[in-house]
């Protein structure tokens, strides 16, 4: 599974931006697709996830500001950021899991393919 994120850009806090990962194949009943995101100096953190059967999961920090969704093809996901404020400044990475088991959804360990990343830049 190939994927491929965009929408990043350069927003001032308050404002808003649309995320978009691409999957090249469909994935799987038992599948997770999630978001995660790397500040310069910092590990990669979770941001939101969602399951095959549309169960959604979001870090605490973005929990009322971020959506995720996916399209009824299970190939695409979105996550819709509002109210950004510059601790959302980081590269956002596109990942995709399969069997991944609930109390890991949150792991960076758990997701088998990821995206190349796109640069979301959050100006005070």
């Amino acid at each position: 599974v190939q994927l491929q994120a965009s929408g990043g850009g350069l927003v001032q806090a308050g404002g808003f931006l649309s995320l978009t990962c691409v999957a090249s194949e469909r994935i799987s009943n038992s599948g997770v697709m999630g978001w995660f995101r790397q500040a310069p100096g910092k590990e990669r953190e979770f941001v939101a996830a969602i399951r095959w059967n549309g169960y959604t999961f979001y870090a605490d920090s973005v929990k009322g500001r971020f959506t995720i969704s996916r399209d009824n093809a299970k190939k695409n996901v979105y996550l819709q950021m509002n109210s950004l404020i510059p601790e959302d400044t980081g590269v956002y990475y596109c990942a995709a899991g399969v069997g991944v088991i609930l109390s890991e959804i949150r792991n960076t360990r758990a997701y088998a393919y990821w995206g190349q990343g796109t640069q979301v830049t959050v100006s005070s």
